[in-house]
């Protein structure tokens, strides 16, 4: 198997057929089936019968801004949301909700795993005027059910690719880090205040070599600057503690 993030097609569409399966009695409901890496974001795949709406959604990355996912990583608990959740710190993001509003998406339903593997998994219910004018009550009433419905996906989801790869190929997929350690120092120290060089000075490296280290955090993250990058990898919780001397 491919050491891709879950990102074998035959398997993905099993998984599909049997999710439909299992959400059969919600009728024109339209959902996400979501699995990102809490290590590495952009490890991210979707299962979803809205496929044209998550084409655009990947393309851009959207997954490191969706105040839908991060809102899920610091929640064990089904939540609802609209086109109004914020991320952490009180920030809109209207580019997504601007696009996916295009798209008939403006509010749902989402259900939350935090696996094994150190991924977040989530079942996303999107609503528009196709869904049954109870279906916000009939979510509500079988929330235990469609939170099953996401355990038992998952766990056959992690199944079939067990079975598809090798051990050691399998727990690299789900163990990926986005920053190298040399990244992840520097945005580390980066963020609790230091400049480059400071930064520079505790490291025993060059400047050009923070700047150039810096430069390949920001282009991970598809952001514009630093700054951005700082904030975006607090949100997502990526920044490993730097341990000094004597600690």
């Amino acid at each position: 198997m491919s050491k891709s993030f879950f990102g074998n097609q035959v398997i993905n569409s099993s998984i599909k057929d049997y999710l439909e399966r299992k959400l059969a009695k919600f009728s024109q409901v339209k959902y996400a089936y979501a699995i990102m890496s809490k290590r590495n974001p952009a490890d991210f795949s979707i299962i979803s019968n809205r496929a044209e709406w998550f084409k655009v959604y990947i393309e851009n990355n959207f997954q490191f801004i969706d105040p839908v996912l991060i809102t899920a990583l610091y929640r064990i608990t089904p939540f609802s949301w609209d086109e109004n959740i914020m991320l952490n710190k009180g920030v809109k993001v209207p580019k997504l909700f601007d696009m996916a509003r295009n798209h008939n998406i403006i509010n749902g339903y989402t259900f939350i795993v935090h696996d094994q593997n150190n991924n977040l998994v989530v079942l996303s219910i999107m609503l528009d005027e196709h869904c049954d004018d109870n279906i916000e009550e009939t979510i509500q009433n079988n929330k235990s059910q469609i939170q099953m419905v996401l355990i038992e996906t998952h766990e056959k989801l992690n199944e079939l690719y067990k079975q598809q790869a090798k051990e050691a190929d399998f727990n690299e997929m789900n163990t990926r880090e986005i920053f190298s350690k040399r990244e992840n120092e520097i945005i580390y120290w980066a963020s609790v205040g230091k400049s480059y060089q400071e930064i520079a000075l505790i490291l025993g490296i060059k400047l050009t070599t923070v700047k150039y280290h810096i430069g390949n955090a920001v282009k991970k993250l598809g952001v514009t600057n630093m700054k951005h990058a700082i904030r975006l990898s607090i949100e997502l919780q990526l920044i490993r503690p730097v341990l000094t001397d004597g600690e």
